[in-house]
Parts: C-alpha cells; sequence; structure tokens
C-alpha cells in the first residue's frame, strides 16, 4: 500500500503521527513541492492507494481524479474541502474520509499578529535594526481604537474579545448578526457600510462559498478610511484582489495584513509581494504543532479504520454503499 502526504512544506507531517502504527507495508512518502500542473500531478500520484491532502493546498477536481486509477483512499485534513470533487470522488468509488480541523485558537492568534504588526510596523523595525538602523517609525496604538470584525463565527468571535480586552471598540456585521449575539463578547452589531467606514482595523472571517465570493468590493473598500486597515486570515477570493492591489497602490487604505491569497502559493511576480504596506504570512492560520498533530493523528486512524473494513469520518458515506467502491487490496 502506498500513501502520499501532498503539500509537506515544512518536512513535518512524518514527526506529527506515529505511522509506524500502519501495516508493515505501507509505504508513506511526504511530497513537499506543490505541483500545480494536473498533468504533471495525475502523472506523480497515479500509482498511490491513498492521497492525504493538507486543506485546500491542492485541488482534486473530477478531471484529475479520474486519472489516479489506483486511489482508494482520499484524506482532507478538515471535515471540509471546497477544492476537492466529493460527488466525482463518490461516482469512481473513493472513499473521502476528514480529520479534525486543527480548530484551537490558531487562525484568531495570527489575526493578531497582523494586526500589531502593523500596528507597530514589526516587520519594517526589524529589518531596520539588522541594517543598523534605529527606530524609523512611529507606531499606533490600539487602546481605544475600533475593530471591525466580518463574521462572526468561531474564529470572529475569538478575534473580537480579544479587541474588547485591548480596550477597543469593536463592530461586528455577518448575514445573520444579531445586536444580542454581538453582545455576547461586548461588541456592537452595525451595518457593512457603517463598520467599513468607522473602524481602523477591519478583520474577514467568513467561510468562502458562491455568496461570500467577492464579499468586499472596489466599493466597499473605497468606504474604508485612509488609516485604515484589511486583515484577511479567512480566504483571498472573500476580497476583490486587484481592487485590493489598487487602494494599496495609491494609500487609499493605509496597508494589509494578508494570510491568504486568490493563487497560493503566491506567485513570485504577484504584485503584493513587492508593497511596503502589506504584511504578508503564507497561509499560517491553521498552521501550528497542535493542529499537525490532530490531523495527521486522525489520518493515520483514517487508513487504519479503512483497512479493517470500518473506515471513519467519511464524507461520502453513499460510496460505501456503491457497487464499483474500490478496495484495498
Amino acid at each position: 500500500m502506498r500513501v502520499a502526504i501532498l503539500d509537506d512544506y515544512q518536512n513535518a507531517a512524518m514527526q506529527m503521527a506515529d505511522w509506524s502504527a500502519l501495516p508493515r507495508d505501507a509505504r508513506v512518502e511526504t511530497l513537499h513541492d506543490h505541483l500545480s500542473d494536473e498533468s504533471a500531478l495525475a502523472q506523480r500520484l497515479r500509482d498511490y492507494d491513498v492521497v492525504i491532502g493538507m486543506r485546500e493546498r491542492t485541488p482534486m477536481p473530477r478531471s484529475l481524479l479520474q486519472r489516479l486509477p489506483n486511489l482508494k483512499l482520499l484524506i482532507t485534513t478538515g471535515m471540509g474541502n471546497a477544492s476537492f470533487d466529493i460527488d466525482a470522488a463518490t461516482e469512481l468509488g473513493i472513499v473521502v474520509s476528514g480529520t479534525s480541523s486543527g480548530g484551537g485558537p490558531g487562525t484568531a492568534e495570527l489575526t493578531w499578529g497582523l494586526i500589531l504588526a502593523l500596528a507597530r510596523s514589526i516587520p519594517a523595525e526589524d529589518r531596520a535594526v539588522r541594517q543598523g538602523k534605529w527606530q524609523t517609525s512611529v507606531g499606533l496604538g490600539i487602546a481605544g481604537k475600533t475593530l471591525g470584525v466580518i463574521g462572526f463565527g468561531r474564529i470572529g468571535s475569538q478575534v473580537a474579545k480579544v479587541g474588547v480586552a485591548f480596550g477597543m471598540q469593536v463592530l461586528t456585521w455577518s448575514q445573520n448578526m444579531t445586536p444580542q449575539r454581538a453582545q455576547t463578547v461586548g461588541a456592537t452589531a452595525a451595518s457593512k457600510d457603517d463598520l467599513l467606514s468607522g473602524s481602523d482595523f477591519v478583520t474577514l472571517h467568513v467561510n468562502l462559498n458562491a455568496r461570500s465570493r467577492g464579499l468586499l468590493t472596489a466599493r466597499d473598500l473605497a468606504r474604508m478610511k485612509p488609516t485604515a486597515y484589511l486583515i484577511n486570515t479567512s480566504r483571498g477570493p472573500l476580497v476583490d484582489e486587484q481592487a485590493l492591489i489598487d487602494a494599496l497602490r495609491t494609500k487609499h487604505i493605509a496597508g494589509a495584513g494578508l494570510d491568504v491569497f486568490n493563487v497560493e502559493p503566491l506567485p513570485q511576480d504577484h504584485p503584493l509581494r513587492h508593497m511596503e504596506n502589506t504584511v504578508l504570512t503564507p497561509h499560517l492560520g491553521y498552521v501550528t504543532e497542535e493542529g499537525y498533530r490532530g490531523m495527521y493523528s486522525n489520518a493515520v486512524e483514517n487508513i487504519q479504520t479503512y483497512l479493517k473494513g470500518q473506515p471513519v469520518r467519511v464524507i461520502n458515506p453513499a460510496v460505501l454503499e456503491r457497487p464499483n467502491r474500490r478496495g484495498i487490496p
């Protein structure tokens, strides 16, 4: 049995779970580089029985799954993956299973890292000190400022609580927001327009779907104050990327802290890489040791239970009844 672990950027996967718990003849291989070309990816993966994807780093569309004749078990970290064609996997007889989401406060913590890095120019000052300079900027205090939180699920509410603890006024908006929900963390419900025009920091915590794609348009960005910052640790396509680039270039907004992008990894020639009023991280919100250990340990368990004929955390249970279901030899 051959198992491929995709996009192990940090060469960390083998240390995050007990892979020796799999059968002795199991061959587990980690793939560190990211392949965007589908033909090259199909050639690389064609002999594997099990493929483990880390979140949405590598999409698994129908066209790719059809070119993987040996694939029997497809695992995504997390219990959902917008870039995996679950219907196609079901039709092809491939079991798709998930893992823990890696949850915890990791994304909320990174959000605050980006906010503080922007407010106090931490990356720029770090570079300046290494170049022999001293105190090149005047920081922005956040106590008394207004934090706008778009999206008020688990992560959004965590971020809002910290804002209140820092002494900020916290405004929040979502399509299902009520004043009562906002008040549970000391925030104030606001309209989307009022939040954008009144906030010093605007942070996004919304799932990407057909309704939320392009949630922030050029018009929305134009409502923000020229001294305001945008933070996105959710998904790149929530924001009109070209409109954001234009707003940053013209200094219509003061800057942005971005952990997510339309195309990932971010292309080498992408304009965001060359803007001084941005702080960029490579989709690290969920990337913590605690999260990785939970996700990869679940992946080992998924393989074990699949081999016993009792797969757990199955995302497409209908496949278990299909006569064409593929089986591990």
